[in-house]
């Protein structure tokens, strides 16, 4: 299968093409930024495709993260795939930023719990805590501090995220120190593509996966009358 991995969620304008069958990444490339990514997006797709040697049209899939993640950030991403997706008649699929950070851990069959951070501002996380089979220990959900540290409760845990480190920073007084900490401030895109090829469009739809409210709103909804939620 070969997958169009894209991904501006947070702190990165990436995108892959992965080959599934032979397990090779042919094309990969990041970008680290905050902003921008609507305009470096579709440039940075077209040098991945021409990298790659394949065509849009010979694609089987395209995979797009959902968030957690950046308001803004998430439209351009599953908008362009979208749009790919709709031109090439292949279908796109949606993985989870949280999932995302998880799963090359997860593919190691590590022993210890991972735990997915993600910064939600003013002293909360995006959380989810897997075993090392990738079992659900803890679902996606939005949490104060204090609380995604409940997570030592499953052992000395991988912690990973662009979260990551501020967890780290508060481990529970005598318990075990974290196994490892690997504050990324994206998720690798190439895990974006592995996990697009292990899900159904039929049950991965590329629609945000906000877990609240999102802090900003189309310009037209403001007109309307609608007030954005409060910043997290």
């Amino acid at each position: 299968m070969l997958i169009l991995a894209i991904d501006t969620a947070l702190d990165a304008c990436a995108a892959a093409v992965l080959d599934t069958e032979t397990g090779i990444l042919i094309a990969q490339e990041s970008q680290a930024m905050k902003r921008g990514h609507a305009e470096a997006l579709m440039p940075l797709i077209g040098r991945v495709i021409a990298a790659s040697g394949v065509a849009f049209a010979s694609l089987s899939r395209i995979a797009v993260t959902t968030g957690p993640g950046s308001f803004t950030g998430l439209r351009v991403g599953l908008s362009a795939a979208r749009g790919i997706a709709l031109a090439a008649n292949i279908p796109v699929v949606g993985v989870t930023t949280l999932a995302a950070y998880a799963a090359p851990i997860v593919s190691q069959n590590a022993e210890h719990p991972v735990v997915s951070a993600i910064d939600a501002r003013h002293d909360h996380v995006y959380l989810q805590v897997v075993s090392g089979n990738g079992s659900a220990l803890v679902r996606p959900r939005v949490t104060p501090m204090a609380e995604a540290l409940s997570a030592w409760r499953f052992g000395a845990p991988y912690l990973v995220g662009n979260a990551a480190g501020i967890i780290a920073e508060r481990c529970p007084e005598h318990a075990a120190a974290p196994f490892k900490v690997d504050a990324q401030p994206a998720p690798d895109v190439s895990w974006v593509g592995w996990l697009g090829a292990a899900v159904s469009p039929n049950t991965a739809p590329p629609r945000p996966f906000y877990l609240r409210a999102p802090d900003a709103k189309p310009a037209k909804e403001q007109l309307a009358g609608g007030v954005p939620p409060a910043s997290p």
